[in-house]
Order: C-alpha cells, then sequence, then structure tokens
C-alpha cells in the first residue's frame, strides 16, 4: 500500500509490504511522487518489489548520457550518429533532472513532445538508446535505481515498411539523368546496388581484393549487423566490376556524403523524388524472389538474420504472380 505526505516542501511516497520493509523516496512535484508509488505497487503485485532500495546517487540523467556517449556509443558502427543524437539530448530539460526524480511520465511526456517534432522511428530510436543508457548505468555503473523507468513507457508504433520499388520507365529515367563526369561512380554503384542487394555503407567499405571474378563472388566485411558474408554477383555484377577503372583500394574511392549529394542530384534530375537509393535494396530482394532463389538464399545475398526482415523487404509485384499461376495452369493441362 502507498502513502503521500508533504515534508517541507516537498513529497515522501512510501511503499509498503507485508514481509519486507517499506520502502520509500521523496520528490519535487507530487506528480512525480504519485507515479513512483504507482510503479512500486505495480511492482509489489508481480511480487518483485526490492526488500532494499539503497541510496540514489544526487546526479542528473545528463551526466549518466554523457558519459555514456563518451565511453558506450563510440564503441558502436553507428556511433557517430547516436553522438549526435545524443549531444542534442543533452540540451533538453530532462537532461536537468536528477535519477531519484526520473519517472515513466516525464519520459512518456518526452515522447509526445518529440513526436511532434520527428517521425514515430526517430522517437523509438532515441528511447532505445536512453533506455539501453539506464541499464547499462543500473548494471555496470552502480547507479542504484530500483527500476529503468522507460521500460515502462510505450514506444510509438513502428512506421509502415517501405514497398517501393522501381516502376516501369524508373531505370530509363535514372540511367539518362547520369551524366555527371564528377560523379562517374554513381552508375555502376547504382547497378552495383540493384544486382548486389548491398547497402550503401557496405559497397563504400568493399576492397578490390575482396571481389573475386572467377568464382564471381565478393566478399564484404563491414556490415550492418557485423556479420560479414559472401555475396554471388550477376553476370550484369561481374560485367560492371570488370569495366570499372581500379583507381584505389577500394572499389569506390569516395564519400558516402558525396554518393548522397550525387544521387539526390541525379533523382532530382530524374524526376523522382519520392525514390529513396535504399529502395533500390527492396527491389534487389524482390528480385532475387522472382528469379526463383529461395529464402535461404536470399538471405544470403542479403545479409537479412531472420525471414521476418527479410519479408520486409520483399514485395512480389501481382501481374508477376498472375503470370505465374497462369503459366502453372498451362503446364498442368499439358
Amino acid at each position: 500500500m502507498a502513502t503521500l505526505r508533504k515534508r517541507n516542501d516537498k513529497w515522501q511516497a512510501q511503499v509498503r509490504r507485508v514481509g519486507t520493509p517499506p520502502i520509500s523516496r521523496t520528490f519535487t512535484l507530487k506528480a512525480d511522487a504519485q507515479a513512483w508509488a504507482r510503479q512500486m505497487e505495480l511492482q509489489a503485485e508481480r511480487g518483485d518489489l526490492p526488500a532494499k532500495v539503497t541510496s540514489i546517487p544526487p546526479v542528473t540523467l545528463g551526466a549518466i548520457v554523457a558519459r555514456y556517449r563518451d565511453e558506450v556509443t563510440p564503441r558502436k558502427r553507428s556511433g557517430k550518429n547516436e553522438a549526435i543524437v545524443l549531444t542534442a539530448f543533452l540540451r533538453h530539460q530532462l537532461a536537468t533532472v536528477q535519477l531519484d526524480s526520473l519517472t515513466a511520465e516525464r519520459f512518456a511526456a518526452y515522447r509526445d513532445e518529440r513526436l511532434g517534432k520527428v517521425k514515430a522511428g526517430s522517437v523509438r530510436r532515441e528511447l532505445a538508446v536512453l533506455r539501453h543508457c539506464l541499464e547499462i548505468a543500473i548494471g555496470e555503473w552502480g547507479i542504484n535505481l530500483p527500476n529503468n523507468p522507460i521500460k515502462l513507457v510505450k514506444l510509438p508504433n513502428e512506421a509502415k515498411p517501405r514497398d517501393r520499388r522501381l516502376l516501369a520507365g524508373d531505370s530509363e529515367r535514372i540511367s539518362e539523368a547520369l551524366n555527371s563526369p564528377s560523379a562517374w561512380y554513381l552508375r555502376p554503384f547504382i547497378t552495383l546496388a540493384v544486382e548486389t542487394g548491398m547497402r550503401r555503407g557496405e559497397l563504400l567499405s568493399v576492397v578490390w581484393k575482396d571481389v573475386e571474378l572467377t568464382t564471381r563472388t565478393m566478399r564484404v566485411s563491414r556490415t550492418k549487423n557485423g556479420h560479414p558474408r559472401t555475396v554471388p554477383l550477376s553476370p550484369v555484377a561481374v560485367e560492371t566490376l570488370t569495366g570499372m577503372e581500379r583507381t584505389g583500394d577500394r572499389i569506390f574511392p569516395v564519400t558516402a556524403n558525396a554518393v548522397r549529394l550525387a544521387w539526390q542530384r541525379a533523382r532530382k534530375r530524374a524526376g523522382l523524388s519520392g525514390l529513396r537509393f535504399h529502395d533500390l535494396r527492396h527491389e534487389a530482394v524482390s528480385r532475387l524472389f522472382e528469379a526463383g532463389l529461395s529464402v535461404p538464399e536470399v538471405a544470403m545475398v542479403s545479409g537479412h538474420r531472420t525471414p521476418a526482415m527479410l519479408f520486409r523487404y520483399t514485395h512480389p509485384r501481382a501481374e508477376a504472380v498472375a503470370m505465374k499461376l497462369a503459366q502453372a495452369r498451362i503446364a498442368g493441362d499439358n
């Protein structure tokens, strides 16, 4: 049972449970005290109310986030982007809140505020990083929080997966738009993206020594999920690589930003503002299935670790399936 009382302009919440010592905490706001008490009561109902709650150090959330950014984030592949997100969070009012005043309600309010400014997917990723930040603080840094309040916050719904593929005439329009001598790399870059299903960062990381034209394979060492893979090369991919000039160790000795800007300019010239570069990966995976490859074979090419993630990139055309049904009917009649 929870009780609240006001003491010296602050609110003390206390939760009692038979068989265990009472636990209490003091808050500046009554709403925070009520929220914490509700959390403790829920834990009591589940039977996992802590027998003893040690004092929480007088540290702000911002201090924990800053330490996480400086010590944990650099070890991640996407560390640079995450560091930018966390640095921006440090300017938010929530970063100034003491750890003993953190509640699910505060993070829920942060979620709702951010949803008014950025997409749901961005908010999900931000909350996921902050949740892991508190988990590291509790599990490895000796911060005595009784629980991680972000775990009680409902994350925004995931955005519906994109199903954009190349439509009739898109390839021709893109090809005609690739007329910039300075962006010579973009034509083979796009071709290989469609033929291999590789991500932009993966294509940029591949070096010539990992390309085996005799066996028609390409080794990808730096992948998004950290699992290297060997990608089989189609005849078009082999022809493209054979025709490229080797100007360095990497196949594409350019930066990710250069590719991004060149793609945006070409897309604008082609009049395809709704087409994203990552849509080419959807196109590639769908073509592999249409070519008759099995699920394990397509996963080997794309690098997806689960069928569920693989199928998010698979968008068969209804007319192609209808043609297969017709062909199967003809074959059956014969």
